[in-house]
């Protein structure tokens, strides 16, 4: 997952334009929609009649859930990888995604990302590449692109929070690449889920000091000083700009997960 709000694979002749509706996908003609499904079941606004049809969604949640269970239930170990959709093929940082998929793959670890361009197809590309399980978990927004070319395994959703229970609980770990608002919504809800142990021995690793430097700093300097978090918690995230350092840290995370499975 990442930032939505751009069309940043759209010169991409191998990235068709599409739409996806949970699993149904809409091209040309049928590819803009006014509203999507998540904002029609939280916009309370408008008729009372949706009080007569949210018990219905109940059953399209509860099978997405189901869905999604089902596809990924034999999926390996695997870490998630968020980053920025808007990062073009020719940004540096889109190489770096490729090399950490490869070596994410190299090390055994099948990568899920958002499953859409930028930093996501690259980690996508480079697992792909390199022979391990490149798998993609979309959503449905107003200006979706649809899956890129490098998932081995997709999956998608209409529902943000169906789709967040998939990229918990079949990782080991998280790995943040520079991003927006998606990237930074997927980190600090996996950093209260480590905090409150609803998930153990998860590592959340933050790759690029430059760009996440600011953000370590005031955590550390303001919300840690002034008694929010413990100190304890600063140690639920990783800074690194080292692949080797960022996968080691994954592999000590598991090998400890696994100790207790």
């Amino acid at each position: 997952m990442a930032d939505h709000d751009s069309d940043p694979g759209a010169e991409y002749p191998e990235h068709p334009r599409e739409k996806h509706r949970g699993p149904v996908v809409l091209r040309r003609g049928r590819l803009v929609e006014a509203t999507t499904t998540d904002q029609r079941l939280l916009d309370s606004r408008g008729p009372t009649d949706w009080v007569h049809t949210d018990p219905w969604r109940v059953l399209r949640i509860q099978a997405e859930f189901v869905e999604g269970f089902g596809a990924l239930a034999e999926v390996p170990r695997a870490v998630t990888v968020f980053g920025s959709a808007r990062t073009g093929r020719e940004d540096p940082e889109y190489e770096l995604g490729r090399e950490i998929g490869a070596s994410l793959a190299d090390a055994g670890f099948a990568v899920i990302t958002g499953g859409g361009p930028g930093s996501m197809e690259a980690v996508n590309r480079g697992a792909s590449d390199a022979g391990g399980l490149s798998i993609g978990l979309g959503i449905e927004l107003p200006f979706e692109q649809g899956l890129n070319p490098w998932v081995d395994l997709g999956v998608n959703f209409r529902y943000f929070f169906t789709r967040k229970t998939m990229f918990v609980k079949y990782a080991q770990a998280f790995l943040c690449l520079p991003g927006g608002f998606g990237t930074l919504d997927e980190l600090f809800e996996a950093l209260t889920l480590v905090q409150t142990k609803k998930v153990t021995k998860f590592p959340v690793v933050l790759f690029g000091s430059e760009y996440w430097g600011g953000l370590y700093d005031w955590i550390a300097g303001t919300v840690c000083a002034d008694g929010k978090i413990n100190e304890s918690d600063l140690k639920l995230l990783h800074l690194t700009d080292d692949i080797a350092d960022a996968v080691s840290v994954v592999q000590e995370a598991y090998r400890g997960w696994e100790a207790t499975h």
